[in-house]
């Protein structure tokens, strides 16, 4: 017996409408039929997952995350660039280049939840953008095995299939 896929993410939202608005507006967000909790609840959805936002008086953790693979980073960057969503504070900086040419950015969402955002090929960014990142390597000393590190960019990868580079 195994889990198959990450069905959903649950995390709060102390201004569900600011938090919906946000989902859609930088990720394409839709919602979607949403069952009644005996609170405020919006269900969104992302393709084949699902962020669950309920409304809560609660802080949200400083740095548990969950995170999106993108297809348009630079309209995903520029656009969080726009809404001041860019996080510098739970890993020193916003936007870091991992093993492997992937692109990796920190954002806050309107509770506080932290959202990472990936894409592959980091090396075909505009200058502009890439001109902000900066290399894990340079900020943390990796080994050869750090160095094989990969995060599954492509669709239903598993630990098994995970390339070797």
């Amino acid at each position: 017996m195994s889990a198959t896929r990450v069905n959903h993410v649950s995390v709060h939202a102390p201004e569900l409408e600011a938090s919906v608005a946000w989902y859609e507006n930088l990720f394409g967000a839709h919602r979607i039929p949403t069952p009644n909790f005996g609170m405020p609840v919006q269900w969104l959805g992302f393709g084949d997952t699902q962020v669950h936002l309920f409304q809560r008086e609660t802080d949200a953790p400083s740095h548990h995350h969950f995170a999106f693979a993108v297809d348009d980073f630079p309209a995903v960057y520029r656009r969080a660039g726009e809404l001041g969503a860019y996080d510098q504070d739970a890993f020193g900086h916003h936007f870091f280049e991992l093993p492997g040419d992937t692109a990796q950015l920190y954002l806050r969402d309107p509770g506080g939840n932290l959202v990472e955002v990936d894409a592959a090929a980091l090396s075909e960014l505009p200058e502009e953008i890439l001109a902000d990142r900066k290399r894990l390597a340079d900020v943390n000393p990796q080994d050869d095995d750090n160095l094989q590190a990969r995060l599954y960019l492509e669709p239903a990868q598993s630990s098994a299939e995970s390339p070797v580079a």
